[in-house]
């Protein structure tokens, strides 16, 4: 393996949405690069279809204080109301920036940005839903991707496609480089730097049923975690209550905020008895609950009666043209089904962590329970915990995390980078990459990585999914002991150079093992249920005692270690979640 230098001030790890538009404010203030393992029109961010939400009032009364409110109940009240604040003031700039870049909403009659129902968004403090997404039919967030990378383009910005980043370097307690593998040619290259921003996105191929990408393995995440820096609140997992019959394709939530409808095996419109108020479009662990203890019941539909049915044949059809063009198709070309006339069996399928690296508002990077910044390092999108959604997150918010914190971690960014040298970097900084990847070429033990993988995904979907025990948690953790083992045992069959995805795919699923170790131990240790998580042993919130984020560091020793800090209140005080 070849090892090709290069001096950077920042660098940016992924492409997807966050990563772009933290680009587009460092373009030009300081030598940037951005380093992604796919081209970046082929992020993740490109398959968000619903919505990205703001108060802008353009169709209704609406406020971004109401926006809030949602925002911290929809989190079950673990969101640090003070970054939510940020997020849900900035929203409307933020939407009208993308707007002047070029972003194609759809429009109102007299040609404002146009505004449709989202779940868990309401008017006046849950009186009643309330049109607050903005969008792009159910697109959006190609069109952000699209509209975002057009403006990097222009801006010059440099991309490393296809590197896949490894490693980071830390030198004298800051940030010094990232290590990276080249898809194409095997090569190794080391990025000197003084900043890095961490933008790669979920982990959600942890699951069997998923609307993630394959690519979406917690790279970011992962590798820091092996460097000591703790994760957040990773048992905070979200389940989207609508995703394709057995494959888990998402159906946008943008299907229920134009009147979609779920029904059980008789027809009845159940979310009526689960949430009597804005019934369908509750918050998606409500509803992906909700879905589950129908199926319990003996209410489900399906082969197994483990699905129930998304009903649009009550919507006109030149409606389901125009607002859900993609998510009909889907339907179409996966289950053979007209959704215009049939109903769209269904079922919850894994979608988004709301836990990750910890940052502040400005996407640094914080590594204990004070909020000590560590120096050079940034977070933002997904990847990320600013823990602006809490132990849930609503549906359109994710776009905007991406837009307004990408930006801020960008800025803060570049502040930082004007204020230090470049830091010497020792060589050899490589050596840990080298040895995994000559590890896992010559090794020789007969595991196949497909299989492991595989069984990790039926396994997590089986003991830490919608519904979680101690008796499942402790089973999972005996089950992932099995599989590190294995792991240890794997043989890749391509040693090859070029596009070596058995390679590639083996040191993703390292990183997934450690991910799914950590949401497990950090599950297992949380003895209540509050928002994507519920435990059937322990059914109800417990303020009085886990009013605070989990932090998991990874010892020495492979064993998982937690931590604990206060959650950031505000304004806004536990109550009840109804809906």
């Amino acid at each position: 393996m070849k090892v090709h230098r290069h001096s950077y001030d920042a660098v940016i790890v992924g492409a997807g949405g966050a990563g772009l538009r933290a680009a587009i404010e460092a373009a030009g203030k300081c030598r940037t690069a951005v380093v992604t393992k796919l081209y970046p029109t082929r992020s993740h961010t490109g398959a968000a279809q619903g919505g990205m939400c703001a108060a802008l009032a353009n169709v209704e009364e609406d406020s971004w204080e109401w926006h809030l409110f949602d925002t911290i109940k929809g989190g079950d009240y673990l969101v640090d109301q003070p970054a939510a604040e940020i997020m849900c003031r900035e929203a409307i700039d933020a939407v009208i920036e993308l707007e002047h870049f070029g972003l194609p909403f759809n429009r109102t009659p007299d040609g404002k940005i146009d505004q449709r129902r989202f779940g868990g968004h309401t008017r006046n403090h849950g009186e009643s839903p309330v049109r607050r997404a903005c969008y792009s039919a159910d697109r959006t967030g190609h069109m952000i991707l699209q509209t975002l990378f057009q403006q990097c383009v222009a801006r010059g910005v440099n991309f490393f496609n296809e590197l896949h980043v490894l490693d980071v370097a830390f030198v004298d307690g800051r940030v010094g480089g990232v290590v990276a593998y080249d898809l194409a040619t095997g090569d190794l290259h080391v990025f000197n730097t003084k900043a890095v921003l961490f933008a790669t996105g979920g982990y959600g191929k942890m699951f069997k049923v998923s609307s993630n990408a394959h690519t979406l393995t917690g790279d970011g995440p992962g590798l820091l975690y092996r460097r000591g820096i703790p994760l957040q609140d990773m048992e905070f997992f979200q389940f989207h209550p609508t995703g394709i019959y057995k494959l888990g394709i998402l159906l946008s939530e943008a299907a229920r905020g134009e009147g979609g409808i779920l029904r059980n095996q008789s027809g009845e419109r159940f979310m009526e008895r689960y949430a009597p108020t804005v019934k369908d479009l509750a918050p998606r662990d409500m509803v992906s609950r909700a879905i589950q203890s129908e199926v319990l019941d003996g209410r489900g539909v399906g082969e197994a009666g483990d699905a129930v049915h998304l009903d649009l044949t009550h919507l006109p059809p030149e409606q389901i043209d125009a607002k859900l063009p993609d998510i009909t198709e889907f339907v179409r070309t996966y289950l053979g089904i007209e959704p215009k006339t049939e109903p769209i069996p269904i079922q919850p399928t894994a979608h988004y962590a709301m836990g990750g690296i910890p940052t502040n508002v400005d996407g640094e990077v914080v590594v204990d329970p004070d909020g000590t910044a560590f120096p050079g390092l940034y977070a933002a999108g997904e990847c990320a915990c600013v823990s602006v959604h809490g132990s849930n997150r609503l549906g359109t918010n994710s776009l905007l995390d991406i837009v307004v914190f990408g930006k801020r971690g960008g800025r803060a960014m570049v502040d930082f980078v004007h204020s230090t040298d470049l830091p010497d970097l020792p060589g050899g900084v490589e050596a840990d990459v080298r040895s995994r990847i000559q590890s896992l070429v010559s090794g020789s033990g007969g595991e196949k990585v497909a299989r492991i993988r595989a069984d990790l995904q039926a396994a997590m979907t089986e003991k830490a999914f919608v519904y979680r025990s101690e008796e499942t948690l402790s089973s999972m953790l005996a089950t992932l002991g099995d599989l590190v083992s294995r792991y240890a045992e794997v043989t890749v069959d391509d040693k090859g150079p070029t596009f070596n995805y058995d390679l590639t795919e083996a040191l993703e699923l390292g990183y997934l093992l450690d991910l799914s170790e950590a949401l497990v131990v950090s599950a297992r240790a949380r003895t209540e249920s509050r928002g994507a998580q519920f435990r059937t042993d322990h059914p109800l919130r417990d303020d009085a005692n886990w009013m605070r984020h989990t932090l998991a560091t990874r010892n020495g020793d492979g064993t998982v270690e937690l931590s604990y800090k206060p959650v950031v209140t505000g304004d806004y005080l536990p109550m009840e979640r109804k809906y």
